[in-house]
């Protein structure tokens, strides 16, 4: 009868589970349950099967964890100054896990290198008539990303519209992203609207963020 001489090798298929008259497990199978067992803790791992489902709340050398984020900001965000840039900030964090809010609360880091997928809407809005240019792109680490930048054209008091796109960068363990505007006109703004039913309360921006493992 063959025996297990990798542990990490599954016995053949010839290689029966149960043997003799007495219907006890053979020995490669038995000596394969066995390693795997020892190797997966002896029962005493503190990840869960519904860690390993859900989301694992403790983190193991032997677990990879997917990285991700959900923020949005309740408050307007507006424009002192034109042609300057300013950075969209978030106050509320819906999920969390490994991504996180910084300080200022426009930077959002991570803990774990990789590529992210960071995708956006921010309801931009007006308060007067007139036309209005903003510009949105992202910088990493304080440092503008070349061709991030989208331009947005606004017309009319009260004429809100959606912006809404993704980027996907690669970033390091401490790493940080900023959202970035500027206008044309301190008469454009990214607007919050409290709720009135039967809707819900608007953000001014919503932020999700997902690695990609």
């Amino acid at each position: 009868m063959p025996d297990i001489a990798n542990i990490t090798r599954i016995p053949a298929p010839r290689v029966p589970v149960i043997e003799g008259p007495d219907g006890v497990m053979s020995r490669p199978w038995y000596r394969y349950f066995t390693n795997v067992f020892t190797l997966l803790g002896v029962g005493q791992n503190a990840v869960t099967l519904t860690d390993l489902q859900v989301a694992p709340a403790v983190e193991t050398p032997h677990l990879n964890l997917t990285r991700y984020g959900a923020f949005y900001s309740t408050t307007t965000q507006t424009a002192a100054a034109i042609n300057t840039a300013y950075a969209m900030t978030f106050n509320v964090t819906t999920y969390s896990q490994g991504v996180t809010i910084g300080t200022p609360a426009s930077r959002i880091y991570v803990d774990r290198p990789g590529m992210y997928n960071i995708q956006f809407s921010a309801q931009l809005d007006r308060t007067a008539a007139t036309v209005g240019l903003i510009f949105i792109w992202l910088r990493i680490n304080g440092a503008d990303i070349p061709y991030s930048a989208t331009q947005v054209r606004i017309q009319g008091n009260n004429a809100e519209m959606v912006a809404a796109w993704n980027f996907v960068e690669r970033l390091n363990a401490g790493d940080y992203f900023e959202l970035m505007w500027s206008t044309d006109s301190t008469a454009s703004q990214i607007l919050a609207e409290p709720a009135v039913a039967p809707v819900p309360a608007i953000p001014s921006i919503i932020l999700t963020v997902t690695d990609n493992i």
